[in-house]
């Protein structure tokens, strides 16, 4: 498989399976046993705690794609809870408890660990923080199933990091991409305040940001070989199935 055709086939796959664990009530429930309150505390303080106690200005600065309120809110929430590395230890907990459960129990998870770390080990992570933070985070390797799980979350936040410098270089912001990919009343649910919509003129520059988004990670895939890339490809979308 190419290395583009690979990137197509997974980014979506990747995206998706991540955003469910986030938005799972079983989830919100880890982080309310945990002591957080409900809200985004866990969330935020999870998610970004592997960059350390980071100003918040920091945090925001780094994950660009939530509302300022958002971020500050649950971050701020979190603080008193636990650490911030104790509080992304707990997330990455939560990531495996969560995989074990959803991801389905037929699928070859060494073989896509294997190749999963392969590309991980490898990426560079010049310019991509979030990511950086996440490859570092500790992976057991008597869990297969919930390191797959953790995996590709850390895979998904490299597309995100990556996602994020090419908006910014085709000239939007956090917010203008959201609202052109979500619109207006979906992007206050990410905790942007009173959203404008978007000049119909500005919408190509969301389109090239994911062709930019798909350059960035070509160096990534192309440590793969093309029948390594069609057996990861094959793999994820196993993995992420409904």
């Amino acid at each position: 498989m190419e290395i583009f055709d690979c990137i197509s086939a997974v980014a979506r796959p990747l995206h998706d399976f991540g955003d469910a664990f986030m938005s799972d009530e079983a989830t919100a429930a880890v982080g309310m046993s945990a002591g957080f309150a409900p809200g985004r505390g866990f969330y935020c303080r999870g998610r970004f705690g592997v960059l350390g106690e980071a100003p918040v200005s920091v945090v925001q600065a780094v994950q660009g794609f939530l509302g300022p309120h958002l971020v500050t809110t649950g971050w701020l929430a979190g603080r008193p809870v636990m650490p911030a590395e104790e509080a992304a230890a707990c997330y990455a907990q939560a990531l495996r408890t969560w995989g074990r459960d959803h991801v389905p129990g037929d699928v070859d998870v060494e073989h896509f660990n294997h190749l999963a770390r392969q590309l991980i080990d490898e990426a560079d992570t010049d310019a991509l923080p979030l990511f950086a933070g996440w490859r570092a985070q500790p992976c057991p390797g008597d869990d297969p199933v919930g390191a797959a799980m953790q995996r590709i979350h850390v895979l998904r936040e490299h597309r995100g990091a990556c996602h994020l410098t090419a908006v910014r270089l085709c000239g939007l912001s956090g917010q203008e991409a959201m609202v052109i990919n979500l619109g207006v009343e979906q992007a206050t649910r990410y905790g942007w305040q009173d959203p404008h919509p978007v000049a119909a003129t500005r919408i190509p520059r969301l389109q090239r940001a994911e062709q930019l988004t798909d350059e960035m990670q070509a160096q990534l895939y192309a440590s793969l070989t093309d029948r390594q890339r069609t057996e990861f490809a094959r793999l994820v979308n196993a993995l992420t199935a409904p």
